[in-house]
């Protein structure tokens, strides 16, 4: 995938030119396969090793605090002025890779471009040694879930970026969950690369179909406010009550003609957040791309975007696979080490391999858009247990999981050890034979030897 953007001072032109250089921006994202790389992300819950709760922003044992003390791996450390206030540190930047705050300052990795899962299994167990060095000392722990097990929305703090105040203020106005999603959920993803439009158009197929597998493979987040909350992936629940206008299937990707053009015309239909100018967030939120495109922007008028506001917006849509310059995989809750690397081999496998694509477009060609939304709208409750034609999401996901494989053998990427990258499958395999959801294990802890207590999960699962 493309590195880190030098788009920032190029004007959008006016008009069919400005649209058609859209276009364009998208489309550059293109790579020969020889160059295709894996970008992986994944977010974890801070919490307080004394009384679990989740650390501030600020003092000695705040999540600022935390971000200085990792510098002396190497770390860059990034600032934002927060208001009238001095430059605080909310992020970190070494070779391609960042550490980045979520809204309540869930603590991300977002990995460089690399070669192979081999190497991105490295940089996550790298990171997470380093994070567990530094915050051991403090007093702090980290937690690999889709939602925040314990604490309610009013007990998470708020870390100080100019973007998530914005978004603080507008989510309610369009959603019922989208605070939740702000602060209390988690996630694990992977950005691919494609080799030209043909190429995208159906990889992104493919891997909107079978997000919801995924997302029953990832399951990990059956707790809200201490308590079971009926769902799976109650994660991937809070998408559905988000905001219409930026989240979910999308439905014109399956249609005859999807390409970037169309993927364009969505984007500039997603209404704004921010304008971001002299190190300031100006407050957008719900108003028109296209009425900055045309200088007419009510928070900053007389102005038109660069390419750099074009990619910011691009970033402020949530759907399931989003497109920016390659494709990144959105359905999956997050969790501990060994699915972090699961889930980059999950879709590698598939994507990265012309006879694993053959087999995962087999699998999902004649899905109708109705089968893609029930599994949507099923998995985050039923998981596994979900009916599809005659059988079971669990035979749809020892499916995905064997062509996964085979995609990943046929890559033939050998470790030191000798080993290829299907080693990195393995927690896959072993759920599928079990048909046993994370969540479902958790529960049965739950109402078992954890006796009715979320507690023992920051213990039992902390990195």
């Amino acid at each position: 995938m493309s590195g880190p953007s030098q788009v920032k001072h190029v004007p959008i032109e006016p008009g069919a030119a400005g649209r058609a250089q859209l276009i364009d921006y998208l489309a550059s994202g293109v790579r020969p396969r020889d160059d295709w790389k894996i970008g992986t992300e994944h977010e974890k819950f801070g919490f307080r090793t004394d009384d679990l709760r989740p650390p501030t922003f600020d003092g000695e044992r705040g999540i600022e605090a935390l971000l200085k003390g990792l510098v002396r791996f190497g770390w860059a450390p990034v600032e934002e002025r927060i208001g009238d206030g001095p430059a605080r540190v909310i992020a970190l930047g070494r070779d391609g890779a960042s550490v980045s705050l979520e809204p309540a300052g869930q603590l991300e990795l977002s990995g460089a471009p690399l070669e192979s899962l081999h190497q991105t299994c490295r940089e996550a167990a790298t990171h997470l040694r380093e994070v567990r060095s530094v915050a051991e000392p403090m007093g702090l722990g980290f937690l690999g879930m889709g939602f925040q097990p314990k604490w309610r929305r009013e007990d998470m703090p708020w870390m100080p970026k100019g973007r998530y105040g914005i978004m603080r203020r507008y989510m309610p106005t369009v959603g019922d969950l989208g605070l939740d999603m702000m602060t209390r959920t988690s996630t694990v993803q992977v950005n691919l690369d494609v080799a030209d439009e043909a190429d995208m158009v159906r990889k992104f197929r493919v891997s909107l179909a079978l997000q919801p597998v995924a997302t029953a493979l990832f399951a990990d987040s059956p707790f809200t406010d201490g308590r079971p909350n009926g769902f799976l992936s109650y994660r991937s629940h809070i998408w559905t009550d988000t905001d219409p206008h930026r989240t979910g299937l999308l439905d014109f990707v399956f249609e005859d003609g999807f390409g970037y053009e169309r993927y364009v015309d969505y984007l500039l239909d997603v209404p704004m957040y921010f304008v971001y100018r002299d190190g300031r967030y100006i407050d957008a939120a719900g108003q028109s791309f296209r009425d900055f495109l045309d200088g007419r922007l009510p928070a900053y008028p007389g102005h038109t975007p660069t390419l750099q506001d074009w990619a910011d917006h691009s970033t402020t849509a949530f759907p399931e696979v989003r497109l920016k310059k390659y494709l990144e995989m959105r359905g999956a809750d997050s969790g501990p080490w060994n699915r972090i690397c699961a889930l980059p081999a999950l879709w590698t496998g598939l994507l990265y391999d012309d006879q694993a694509l053959d087999e995962a477009w087999e699998l999902v060609r004649d899905f109708s858009v109705a089968e893609i939304h029930a599994l949507r709208d099923g998995v985050p409750r039923h998981a596994f247990k979900l009916p599809f034609r005659g059988g079971t999401v669990l035979d749809l996901a020892r499916r995905t999981v064997q062509i996964a494989a085979g995609g990943l053998a046929r890559r033939a990427r050998i470790n030191e050890n000798g080993s290829d990258e299907t080693i990195f499958l393995g927690p896959l395999m072993e759920l599928v034979e079990a048909g046993v959801t994370p969540a479902e294990r958790k529960l049965e802890l739950f109402h078992g030897p954890w006796g009715g207590s979320v507690d023992p999960v920051f213990r039992e699962f902390a990195y």
